[in-house]
């Protein structure tokens, strides 16, 4: 029997084993690789992104208001006195008295002219009269002709208003003390008295002045 050697017998397990390696690579060769025929589904991860922006627009409006203030003058001058009166109706409110005190000729405690009056022109004058004295007075009002009044002051102009008496009485009538009687006249333009119609009364001194102007916008009086 031949004897081999050790290199020999190496040589060949080394032939074997190399063909037994070309032999596995031929065969994987010769069959494709299956990767597998199913899907993975990966969830929680969406296949389209939809992107939002919100813009918000902030608008500022600004309103102005505006105030219209409608001033009605009521400017008089110093020293003078506001009297009570009725812009919406244009009226004015006179209110006389014959104190019982000092003159006995004498509206609120004024005589001679003293008390004057101013009215706007195309107002109303309502006015109340009371008696305060112990003797008999009324009140006219009178669109004068002359300076001062006499004994009869229907001599000294036009009468307007009767408070107290009548056309017809005016020299003797009147209201006692403690009484009190009213009227209304609308008066135009001009310069007129308020006075004690009775015989002589106004020419003692129970007499004023009423002025009735359109530059005058707001009734007033002062005492000189």
């Amino acid at each position: 029997m031949a004897k081999f050697s050790t290199l020999e017998v190496t040589v060949v397990v080394i032939a074997i084993i190399l063909v037994a390696v070309a032999g596995y690579y031929i065969a994987v060769r010769s069959s494709p690789i299956d990767i597998g025929s199913h899907s993975t589904t990966v969830t929680g991860i969406p296949t389209t992104v939809s992107e939002t922006s919100t813009s918000t627009s902030s608008s500022t409006t600004s309103t102005s208001t505006t105030t219209t203030s409608t001033t009605t003058s009521t400017s008089i001058p110093s020293g003078a006195v506001m009297l009570p009166f009725d812009s919406s109706n244009k009226t004015v409110f006179l209110n006389l008295v014959a104190l019982s005190t000092g003159n006995p000729y004498n509206f609120n405690g004024t005589s001679n002219g003293q008390l004057h009056i101013y009215i706007p022109a195309g107002w109303t004058v309502i006015a109340t009269f009371t008696n305060q004295e112990g003797q008999i007075h009324n009140l006219l009002i009178v669109q004068n002709t002359t300076a001062i009044p006499g004994d009869d002051v229907g001599q000294d102009g036009t009468i307007k208003l009767y408070v107290g008496a009548t056309s017809s009485t005016y020299l003797y009538d009147g209201i006692s003390g403690g009484a009190s009687a009213s009227g209304s006249v609308a008066l135009s333009p001009g310069i007129y008295w308020f006075c004690c119609g009775f015989e002589g009364h106004a020419a003692a001194g129970m007499w004023g002045v009423i002025v009735v102007s359109s530059s005058v916008t707001t009734p007033y009086y002062t005492i000189s």
